[in-house]
């Protein structure tokens, strides 16, 4: 691990985790790409039995706001997905090596972290709404139906 970086991640806390792909290269550019994160993640969840709150695939970068596994320690998870995903792609290599991780305290840090998730392809100038983006949680807070990746809404 980095000098300075020391990880909570067996405190019982939700986690705001960010992570890009190498040099910021824009391998999640594709539906495709980016449908193939998802199923992944979902497959991740399911293994690791932890919670996803919101996410966002972005063509260069993943928002995640998820609990911590009950069965192994998040980092272990992020790991595998991110290896799945990297087995499953023709980029060498797929993602940088580090990931950032937020505990996610308070509900008002919830609801700021997720409505920050799901307003990022707005920010980035992708779509003109949240709801014009599909390879994100937000449509399913909408609709109330799941789609590829299952969220737990809160």
């Amino acid at each position: 691990m980095p000098f300075g970086l020391k990880r909570y991640q067996t405190s019982g806390h939700d986690h705001a985790i960010n992570f890009c792909c190498y040099k910021h290269l824009p391998y999640l550019g594709s539906p495709a790409s980016r449908y193939l994160f998802e199923r992944a993640l979902e497959n991740a969840r399911r293994k690791y039995q932890f919670e996803i709150y919101a996410y966002v695939v972005m063509p260069d970068h993943v928002h995640l706001l998820v609990s911590e596994p009950p069965i192994e320690s998040l980092s272990k998870a992020i790991q595998a997905l991110k290896l799945s995903v990297s087995k499953q792609s023709p980029q060498r290599p797929f993602w940088q090596d580090r990931y950032y991780d937020f505990n996610v305290i308070t509900q008002q840090s919830f609801l700021d972290k997720r409505k920050y998730i799901h307003r990022n392809p707005v920010r980035a100038g992708l779509v003109e709404s949240p709801e014009d983006w599909p390879h994100s949680s937000y449509l399913t807070y909408l609709s109330q139906s799941q789609t590829t990746v299952f969220i737990t809404m809160r």
